[in-house]
C-alpha cells in the first residue's frame, strides 16, 4: 500500500471513529437506564481513544488534521434516538458494529495497538445489551408470564411439524408423479421407499453437518475467547464489567465480580461464553448424532404416509388412498404448527392441504405428461 492510500484509509479509520464515538455520547444522554448510560459512556471514550490514535497515525504522516464532525448517518441515527429513544436505533447500531468489528483484522498499525480485539468486543457488547435491556422485560418474556404465548417447547415442536411435513409432501409429489406415468404399483411402491429412504438419509446428513459445523465454530469462539482472556486480561476484565453494569448490576459490585472472576480464570472464561457469546459451553448447540436420528425418524413418519396404501392396494385405488391419507395428515400437521402460531387450526391445516395436494398435482400432471411421451 503506497503513503496515499494509507493516508486515506486512516482518514476514513478516523471519520468512523469519530461517528461511533459521537453516537454513543448521544446514547449516553438519552438513555434512562444509569447503568447503560455509563456503558455507552465508556464505549464513547474507548472510540475517541481510537479517533486520536488515528489523528497521530496522519500527524505521524505529515498531514495534520482536526476532529472531523460526525457524518450525516450519525447524525440521523442522533435524531431518531433524541426523539424516540435509544432502543429504536440500538439494533442499526449493533448491525453496524457487527458488520464493521473485522475492519482491523488485516491492517498493522490498528492490529499492533490491540484495536482489532476492542472492535469485536464492543459488538458483542452491544449485542448482549439489545438481548437484555435491563431497563424492562422482553415483550416475549412478559407474553409467557401472561400465559399467552405457550412457547415452551416450541422449536422442539416446530422442528418435528416441518421435519414431517417436508417428508409427506416430497414423497406425496413423488409417488403421484410415478403414478401419473401409470407405472405398475410395484413400482410405484419401491420408488416411494427409495424416496423416503434417499429424503430421510439427505435430511440426517444435512442436520449431521449443520449441528457439527455450529459446534466446530462455538468451540473456535471458545478457544479465542480463551486467548484473549490469557493475552488481555485487564481488557476482559472491563468486558466482564460492563457486561454485569449492561445487566443492573451496581458499579461497585459489577467492578468486584470482574476482579474475582478474572482472578479464577475459569469462571471468567465460562461466563465470557455465555454472557457475551450466548453459547452454552456444556452443550455447544447439541448432539450432532441425535440430531441426525430425530431428523431421520421425521422424515420417514412423514415419507411413509401416502407410501403405505401401495403396501395393500394398486391402481386407482391405491392412488385415491395415498391422496386422502396424505391430506388429512397434511391437515394435522397445519393444526399442530398453530400451538406455536395461535392461529386457526382450520384455516392452517386446511392450508397446508392445499399446498400439499397443489404440488401432488403438479409432480402427477408432469408424470403423465412423461409417460404418454414415453408410450408413443
Amino acid at each position: 500500500m503506497n503513503r496515499d492510500e494509507a493516508i486515506a484509509r486512516a482518514r476514513r479509520n478516523l471519520q468512523d471513529e469519530v461517528d461511533s464515538a459521537t453516537l454513543y455520547r448521544a446514547l449516553a444522554e438519552v438513555e434512562r437506564t444509569p447503568e447503560l448510560r455509563e456503558v455507552f459512556r465508556r464505549l464513547a471514550a474507548m472510540e475517541e481513544e481510537h479517533a486520536r490514535f488515528w489523528q497521530r497515525k496522519l500527524a505521524e504522516a505529515g498531514v495534520e488534521v482536526t476532529m472531523p464532525s460526525p457524518g450525516w448517518r450519525t447524525r440521523v441515527l442522533i435524531w431518531v434516538a433524541r426523539r424516540f429513544g435509544p432502543a429504536v436505533v440500538l439494533p442499526t447500531v449493533t448491525a453496524r458494529e457487527w458488520a464493521d468489528q473485522a475492519k482491523y483484522d488485516h491492517q498493522p498499525e490498528a492490529a499492533d495497538a490491540g484495536l482489532p480485539e476492542t472492535e469485536h468486543r464492543h459488538a458483542r457488547l452491544l449485542q448482549l445489551i439489545g438481548r437484555e435491556r435491563p431497563s424492562g422485560l422482553p415483550g416475549s418474556a412478559l407474553a409467557v408470564l401472561e400465559g399467552r404465548h405457550r412457547a415452551v417447547g416450541g422449536n422442539a415442536l416446530r422442528a418435528a411439524v416441518l421435519g414431517a411435513n417436508d417428508g409427506l409432501v416430497s414423497n406425496l409429489s413423488l409417488v403421484m408423479g410415478v403414478a401419473g406415468a401409470e407405472l405398475a404399483p410395484r413400482a410405484i411402491l419401491l420408488t416411494g421407499l427409495a424416496g423416503l429412504l434417499a429424503g430421510s438419509l439427505s435430511m440426517a446428513m444435512g442436520e449431521w453437518l449443520s449441528v457439527q459445523s455450529a459446534r466446530e465454530l462455538y468451540e473456535h469462539q471458545i478457544r479465542i475467547e480463551r486467548e484473549e482472556l490469557l493475552a488481555f486480561p485487564e481488557e476482559e476484565r472491563e468486558e466482564l464489567e460492563l457486561i454485569y453494569r449492561a445487566k443492573g448490576v451496581p458499579p461497585e459490585t459489577a467492578r468486584q465480580l470482574a476482579d474475582r472472576l478474572v482472578s479464577e480464570g475459569a469462571p471468567a472464561l465460562e461466563t465470557l461464553v455465555r454472557e457475551e457469546l450466548a453459547i452454552d459451553p456444556e452443550e455447544l448447540g447439541g448432539s450432532a448424532w441425535e440430531a441426525a436420528i430425530a431428523s431421520f425418524l421425521l422424515f420417514s413418519v412423514g415419507a411413509i404416509v401416502p407410501v403405505f396404501p401401495y403396501l395393500f392396494l394398486g391402481g386407482l385405488e391405491a392412488a385415491v388412498a395415498s391422496i386422502a391419507v396424505s391430506a388429512l395428515a397434511l391437515f394435522l400437521l397445519g393444526a399442530g404448527i398453530t400451538v406455536i402460531t395461535g392461529r386457526s387450526a382450520i384455516r392452517s391445516g386446511l392450508r397446508q392441504v392445499l399446498i400439499g395436494l397443489a404440488a401432488a398435482a403438479i409432480t402427477f400432471g408432469v408424470g403423465r405428461l412423461f409417460g404418454v411421451a414415453l408410450a408413443g
